[in-house]
């Protein structure tokens, strides 16, 4: 089977079924959100009604949830068998059966992708099988970058369906940084009128002498973030929203100044940035600026039910707190040892005030620097580190280490690799990776949530550039996340890449701008563009 992720356990044998014109969908309690997707995904693509029956004829696709597997696979696991008498799936969950309705879609070849049947006398057979399959972590993510290239709505959603696709299932959305502001604030419109644009955009990484002088921006609307949240539920995904506190602000604090440390510099005279790195502009320790952000979060509370928030915490230069008579004050005030522990005091409460709330708070791995908030989650990116502290510590970690996962990190060492940054990451580099580190004791490595691929969108302009970066290497790294596979250096990569071979199809039928296993197209290079590649193999930190 050229199945992806690999399942548990999976065999071919004799009687295939044949999907036709008589075929329906036999549907239990608990699956109506699978039998509307498979209705809506496979109807497409094979034309055929598959309407809602008992099945009585033999000719159904059987989806039930069954408690029983619950406590055997887990609410996402799933059964699939298929026979002559016709198609089973159970599932341990909805999201079981949700899951097990990928799987068979893969099944039936590339053309299940389509939008509209290829051939009206297609026959659409699933050969004989009996799958086996559960996830091996319950967080299995992609993180996506809107901020500094802002995406459309509709490619969100194709962005969801992707993921579906691949069974993750949790879409960390980066909605906020010192380039953008992406996301409506009733109580705050100036966070989208100003915060949401900027006069132009350097092209290529921040060391480059070229520039895009063409504006550039854009938001959702709550609307928009309405029909995300929704879009993505219909998948079982969960959208994790990320507000940047206490630096990446920048693009708030042009849109008011207030929120900037103003005993400092003028914070009238900023404007949403234009360049890449690290910005010196953070906010200020002050009551109102935690107001401020409160008002926020609430607003953003009632748009994502997701048990986590994001709120960064990375990156957060101490210079202008240093230099601020007002922060210095606060710090004496609060009996803090130092802007180390301000900053922790911006996390601390921010985790106290989302608690109280029966919401969770995570971070980058940051917000371990003066104090780990109790209830905090870490997000550990600036290697292995920052997340084995934190799950000894007793806190659940998600594992995103940038030196493995980072996917807008260069695929390959050629000059031909569009705007080369960071390390060479390749699609077996991907398929290497191992979210917990073997020297975690298991109640440590029991704290590991999961693992998530980060896509920063820097010199990303559009989808198809995003698509380069993400794939084929997100396929590999939903393998990682999703399958129970065996020490890194023993994993058969080798019959991966087989697999890839069909996967690829499906990647094409979806219209993805992947790149070729032979490196980049004419098309997707961008020569004269700098970046900032990095030699050598990436530090294990």
């Amino acid at each position: 089977m050229d199945v992806l992720p690999l399942p548990r356990s999976g065999k071919t044998h004799n009687g295939g079924f044949v999907l036709d014109g008589s075929t329906v969908i036999d549907a239990g309690p608990g699956t109506e959100g699978a039998e509307r997707r498979l209705r809506a995904d496979l109807g497409a693509a094979t034309g055929l009604p598959l309407p809602p029956g008992a099945g009585a004829d033999g000719k159904a696709i059987r989806l039930r949830v069954d408690a029983a597997d619950a406590g055997h696979l887990g609410p996402e696991g799933y059964r699939l068998d298929v026979d002559g008498d016709g198609i089973t799936i159970q599932g341990g969950g909805a999201a079981g059966v949700f899951w097990g309705v990928q799987t068979l879609r893969q099944l039936l070849g590339p053309e299940a992708y389509r939008r509209a049947p290829l051939a009206t006398d297609r026959r659409w057979e699933v050969p004989g099988t009996s799958v086996e399959d559960a996830p091996r972590f319950s967080w299995r993510g992609l993180m996506l970058d809107v901020s500094r290239h802002f995406m459309p709505k509709e490619g969100v959603l194709r962005y969801l369906d992707l993921l579906a696709a691949h069974k993750l299932n949790v879409f960390h959305f980066h909605l906020t940084d010192d380039q953008g502001w992406r996301i409506e604030i009733k109580r705050h419109p100036g966070l989208t009128e100003v915060g949401a644009w900027r006069s132009r955009t350097k092209y290529g990484h921040r060391a480059s002498p070229l520039w895009d002088e063409a504006p550039h921006g854009g938001y959702y609307t709550q609307d928009d973030i309405r029909e995300i949240v929704a879009y993505a539920a219909e998948r079982h995904i969960t959208v994790v929203p990320e507000i940047d506190i206490p630096g990446h602000s920048q693009a708030a604090i042009a849109a008011y100044p207030e929120l900037g440390n103003t005993d400092v510099i003028d914070t009238t005279s900023l404007t949403v940035w234009d360049n890449w790195g690290i910005t010196p502009n953070v906010l200020a320790p002050t009551d109102s600026t935690l107001r401020f952000y409160e008002g926020v979060l609430e607003e953003v509370l009632d748009l994502f039910p997701s048990t986590f928030v994001h709120i960064g915490g990375d990156e957060c230069p101490k210079d202008q707190w240093r230099a601020s008579t007002a922060a210095q004050a606060r710090i004496k005030e609060l009996g803090l040892a130092d802007e180390d522990e301000l900053q922790s005091w911006f996390i601390r409460h921010f985790d106290r005030w989302l608690t109280d709330r029966d919401r969770r708070l995570i971070g980058w791995d940051e917000i371990l620097e003066g104090g780990l908030a109790p209830g905090a989650a870490v997000s550990s990116w600036r290697g292995y580190k920052g997340g084995i502290a934190a799950a000894e510590a007793g806190h659940d970690v998600v594992m995103c280490p940038e030196q493995q996962v980072y996917l807008d990190h260069r695929q390959a060492a050629g000059d031909d690799e569009p705007m080369p940054i960071g390390y060479v990451r390749t699609l077996e580099d991907v398929y290497r990776f191992e979210p917990v580190p073997p020297a975690l004791a298991p109640e440590a490595a029991a704290h590991i949530l999961g693992t998530q691929a980060n896509v920063w969108t820097e010199v990303m302009q559009d989808s198809a550039r995003v698509d380069y970066q993400v794939f084929p290497r997100l396929a590999a790294f939903a393998e990682v996340a999703w399958s129970t596979l065996p020490p890194s250096a023993e994993r058969d990569f080798a019959g991966f890449e087989r697999r890839m071979t069909a996967h690829y199809a499906r990647l094409d039928a979806l219209g993805v701008h992947y790149r070729p296993p032979g490196g980049p197209l004419p098309w997707q290079r961008r020569p004269g563009v700098a970046g900032r590649p990095i030699d050598g193999v990436p530090p294990n930190v």
